[in-house]
């Protein structure tokens, strides 16, 4: 693959990106698909045949599991060498992770473990404490938990009142405090906690070990999903914390504490990659069995849409993941090339893509939420039965949407964090905004007949670029600083920037997939592109449409409805036999295999 240099993040709303830069899951080498299926193997004699003791709570059946995950080397991909590891790239990282996200509440406590347990102290703590910890958290002898959320901090994370003074002697800091909603709290060996020391406005971080005096956990607590993930309340109580296991430099902990949750929101992008594909492959198996009026109801064009349509979600946020993985992968080279760290290098280059992290974490965890609720409805009856995978898979998704920071603060974050990284120069996002507000006559670019099918595809996705440039430019010089009170505005265009990173991505994809493979192997690829970029431009209408309606004065509304009509508009469709042709391949394959 040529190497290359990544988009810096956001830039996609005004880049080119070419197929040869991106890397797509048909690219997956021999190692990765190895450990792959290393990580299928281990649910299926491991993980399946023990959910309903674990959604029972059963804290000690979870511990042995994720040990034996650990001494299989699962808990070490992420982990240079010199410490347990394997010391992967990021794209095999993010497979791993989509790979466990079919194991229910075992991936909720395997990655809380594996991430934003374990990588603050590799990529932030000092070599004694990655030899002290790291190592022993890579093989799963120790197992970890991350306590940053407190009964009144959740959102805004530096708003805790938990705190460490330093004692007389400055051998250690006296630990007081709360936190609430810790995954894998009622096993874990570490914890890394986030405090104030003393006064400090910022928040510092600790390894904390849970044996030591005055750590005390609560009972775990009753969820509507992932029951088997031990999630309950710690309290500190004078804990003698030796000064040697604070992280980094005091008041670095804030800054920690958002890098891990850009990385934690990546991960979850990848996870519910897996737990979608797991739905589809449960909702098509049954839809091959049932019989209704003594035919199959996978022959019923309603089942046909809602499988298409599941579908259709998962493969455009895979695509979407693997891009930005592979972006982060280059960055990362890039870092370490000027003589960086690689555990500073990771984690620096995972926290600049946080315009993807935010918009992949929202659009996951809402197709997940999508498809584990067709799924449900695909079954019928029998999908409120909690004799089927997809009831606890329908309960267990919808805590993706507030994990990692809510959808609607990271809906925000997708929008706000775009415009600071142009103000500070990363790419020309106001200019490119400008010119077109001054021509909103021209602004749609319109296909020639000349071009290829995927040259027409980006031209009707750049318009759509336009509609969200157009939007940007409108409401900041509306409302000025003041829009980031404008939540709905934000909304609004953060919608837009989801559905065309998406629809850039897929497209992407599937023009290097027929160059691999050629187009007559692809035509239901071409499918799927269609029907996504299809209602994808209805979407960013509507969007667009609202947010005008939201900043401009009377007088511009209008013109600017009728620049947004005219960058929205794409080839129609028939979108019933399109979906078709994606359900009856799925529906052959009696899986996901797309």
């Amino acid at each position: 693959m040529e190497n290359s240099k990544a988009l810096k993040s956001g830039e996609f709303l005004v880049a080119e990106t070419t197929a040869q830069d991106i890397f797509i899951p048909e690219e997956y080498n021999e190692e990765q698909l190895m450990i792959a299926q290393t990580c299928r193997d281990f649910l299926n004699t491991e993980v399946y045949p023990n959910l309903d003791k674990l959604d029972k709570q059963d804290r000690e059946l979870m511990k042995e599991i994720l040990k034996k995950s650990g001494d299989l080397g699962l808990m070490g991909v992420s982990i240079p060498e010199e410490y347990n590891g394997f010391g992967q790239s990021f794209v095999t990282q993010m497979l791993t992770a989509e790979t466990i996200g079919a194991g229910y509440s075992f991936s909720v406590a395997f990655m809380a473990h594996c991430g934003i347990g374990t990588l603050p102290i590799m990529y932030y703590g000092n070599e004694e404490q990655r030899q002290k910890y790291v190592s022993r958290l890579a093989t799963g002898e120790l197992l970890g938990a991350y306590c940053l959320t407190e009964p009144g901090a959740g959102s805004d994370a530096n708003s805790g009142k938990t705190n460490a003074k330093p004692s007389e002697d400055g051998t250690h800091y006296i630990l007081n405090g709360q936190k609430m909603w810790i995954t894998n709290a009622g096993f874990a060996d570490t914890q890394v906690v986030f405090a104030k020391i003393e006064n400090d406005r910022v928040l510092s971080a600790f390894i904390v070990e849970s044996s030591m005096p005055g750590v005390v956990v609560a009972p775990d607590e009753k969820k509507m999903g992932i029951k088997g993930s031990s999630t309950a309340q710690i309290f500190y109580n004078d804990v003698k914390v030796p000064a040697e296991n604070l992280i980094g430099a005091r008041g670095e902990g804030f800054r920690i504490a958002l890098s891990i949750l850009h990385m934690g929101r990546l991960k979850l992008g990848a996870n519910v990659i897996g737990a979608a594909k797991k739905a589809i492959s449960d909702s098509v198996k049954y839809a091959n069995e049932r019989k209704q009026f003594c035919v199959l109801i996978s022959t019923f064009g309603a089942i046909k849409h809602k499988l298409a349509e599941q579908v259709i979600r998962t493969f455009g946020h895979e695509s979407a993941t693997y891009r930005v993985s592979y972006d982060i992968d280059r960055l990362i080279d890039e870092m370490k090339a000027t003589g960086m760290d690689k555990g500073r290098a990771t984690i620096e280059a995972i926290s600049h893509y946080a315009v993807e992290a935010a918009l992949l974490k929202v659009y996951g965890s809402e197709m997940l939420d999508f498809v584990a609720d067709e799924a449900v409805q695909i079954h019928g009856g029998m999908g409120y039965s909690a004799e089927m995978a997809v009831e606890r898979g329908y309960r267990d998704s919808r805590i993706n949407r507030i994990f990692e920071g809510t959808n609607e603060i990271n809906r925000l974050l997708v929008v706000d964090t775009a415009m600071k990284r142009a103000m500070k120069g990363d790419f020309d996002l106001f200019d490119e905004a400008e010119k077109l507000s001054n021509d909103l006559q021209n602004v749609a670019c319109k296909p020639s007949g000349s071009e290829s099918y995927f040259e027409e595809k980006q031209l009707y996705i750049k318009n759509l670029k336009k509609v969200a440039l157009l939007a940007i430019d409108g409401a900041s010089k509306q409302f000025g600083k003041k829009l980031v009170q404008e939540q709905e505005v934000l909304n609004n265009i953060s919608d837009i920037m989801m559905q065309v990173y998406i629809a850039e991505s897929m497209a992407l994809r599937i023009n290097k997939l027929e160059a691999m493979k050629g187009a007559g192997s692809c035509s239901v690829y071409r499918d799927i592109l269609d029907v996504y970029l299809y209602d994808s431009a209805d979407l960013v209408r509507k969007s667009g449409s609202d947010a005008v309606n939201s900043f401009a004065q009377p007088e511009q509304i209008p013109v600017m409805l009728s620049a947004i009509e005219a960058l929205t508009k794409v080839p129609a469709l028939n979108v019933k036999e399109s979906r078709r042709r994606i359900a009856d391949k799925l529906i052959a394959d009696n899986e996901y295999k797309f």
